[in-house]
């Protein structure tokens, strides 16, 4: 079983870290529960926690734009690219797209590859309660007098007693059922009780199961769930991914304490900083600190210069899809990464590039569509968008000598809509600015009524090089 797991990511390190916190960003499962079952499998190495920053997770998913998938913040576009996602889940980026053909209905596999009877024929989901009482753990719930300690080590020893003796076939099945909670629940999961299983077909064979880009999957669901309603809270799938690319992104928001240095993956350095304020309030302030605040005070956006890629060899693995315009792959959900828009993630000076629109040359389904009313080949629905995975997309050049270019297009694109705080400027005003800014050399700085030189603008509201103050806040003035 130790093998079959492993493959997961190719190497003897867990590619996955747990929280056993309770928070609206997930399902109803406990992820105590998948620690348990995990650590109850022989030979493996303990899992980490990390408690839920739903202030963070909630603040970025406001600020997402779901024309080009990616954050919009004062000083420009931000995304979470494939080296973010090995770097700190430890998850493989390259290999197999994953994708195949996507089912009516998935009762024959569940029951022949997981070994449970499926009660709705049509669907794609499987029971979660039933799914966990098949690895040894019935009940989830804290018996009375029972503190946390307690409730992990009888919830792992139940799964300990259950896997003990099984050997061979009914081995493998467990493997597949805990694959299965891991994958459908935690990387690539769904907001209610059921765990997806539109994966399953690739579990057959638990040797190739390594072969595949889970990584690269994780970032398509999570894209994907980013741009749902800004009405619905929370996010579907991994938060911990966005939670820690923003520790080491925005650091100067100071929502994350590093507590073990040097381990990788780099997950499990960190740990969150506990917020008593109410949620709206954390929220209201993150908004606000990333609108008020110089960008170079704000943004690394380089965090892992001098990593020692010696200790990660998935990073190695992956480095040829680092730097790419790439689509990303999960079954029905294909998106773009739109690499080209973050150019500063590599060292370069952000060009004015073409922003991503609705209009695209290809669009997959609606979000009503998934992959249950037909039996659908993705690989043959999806075949352009498939080769350019294959091909390892487009590499991101750029030629600009500065970023003035990009910060005219992006203020002309999205004028206020990239202030989030209590205390943004007003549309109006930001309007006003904005043509004035198209209308003006922003390299010839303006005079005052007295004499003195406005912003480099020419007009006070609009950021210089990319500063982030906002109209409350003392606006940069050339003096």
């Amino acid at each position: 079983m130790r093998r079959g797991f492993c493959r997961l990511q190719e190497g003897d390190r867990p590619s996955v870290v747990l929280s056993g916190q309770r928070s609206e960003l997930r399902s109803r499962l406990g992820w105590a529960v998948i620690r348990a079952v995990y650590d109850g499998l022989p030979d493996f190495q303990r899992l980490e926690e990390l408690a839920p920053d739903v202030a963070l997770i909630q603040a970025l998913k406001e600020r997402w734009d779901p024309e080009c998938h990616a954050f919009l913040f004062p000083w420009g576009h931000m995304v979470p690219t494939l080296e973010d996602v090995v770097r700190i889940t430890g998850l493989r980026v390259d290999g197999q797209a994953v994708t195949g053909t996507t089912y009516t209905s998935y009762q024959e596999p569940m029951e022949r590859l997981l070994g449970l009877e499926v009660r709705g024929e049509r669907s794609s989901l499987v029971q979660r309660t039933v799914l966990q009482a098949s690895l040894g753990v019935v009940s989830a719930r804290h018996q009375t007098g029972e503190g946390q300690a307690e409730h992990m080590e009888r919830m792992t020893d139940d799964a300990r007693a259950a896997m003990a003796e099984e050997e061979g076939e009914t081995a493998d099945k467990d493997l597949r059922r805990f694959l299965t909670l891991v994958i459908g629940k935690m990387i690539l999961g769904t907001r209610g009780d059921p765990v997806g299983c539109r994966f399953l077909p690739l579990l057959e064979d638990l040797s190739s199961v390594g072969n595949y880009a889970w990584g690269a999957a994780l970032l398509a669901h999570l894209f994907d769930s980013l741009g749902t309603s800004s009405r619905e809270t929370g996010v579907a799938g991994f938060f911990p991914l966005l939670q820690v690319w923003a520790y080491y992104h925005l650091p100067s928001l100071g929502r994350g304490v590093a507590r073990r240095r040097g381990i990788v993956p780099l997950l499990q350095r960190w740990r969150f900083f506990r917020d008593e304020r109410t949620l709206q309030r954390q929220v209201t302030l993150i908004h606000d600190t990333l609108d008020t605040i110089p960008f170079r005070h704000v943004i690394r956006w380089t965090p892992y210069v001098g990593e020692d890629d010696a200790t990660q060899p998935w990073v190695e693995w992956g480095r040829p899809y680092f730097g790419r315009d790439i689509w990303l792959h999960y079954f029905n959900t294909v998106v773009p990464l739109h690499h080209r828009l973050v150019a500063r993630t590599l060292g370069l000076h952000q060009a004015a590039v073409e922003f991503p629109t609705r209009q695209r040359a290809w669009e997959r389904p609606g979000r009503s569509f998934r992959g249950i009313q037909q039996v659908t080949d993705w690989t043959i629905w999806a075949r352009e968008q498939l080769d350019d995975w294959e091909r390892r997309g487009t590499e991101v050049v750029s030629e600009a000598t500065s970023d003035e270019d990009y910060f005219r297009a992006y203020a002309r694109k999205y004028g206020a809509q990239v202030y989030k705080g209590s205390r943004r400027p007003p549309r109006e005003l930001f309007g006003v600015a904005t043509r004035a800014l198209l209308r003006e050399d922003p390299l010839t700085p303006r005079k005052r009524s007295d004499g003195r030189p406005r912003s480099r603008w020419g007009v006070v509201g609009i950021p210089h090089q990319g500063m982030a103050y906002h109209a409350a806040a003392d606006w940069p003035v050339m003096t």
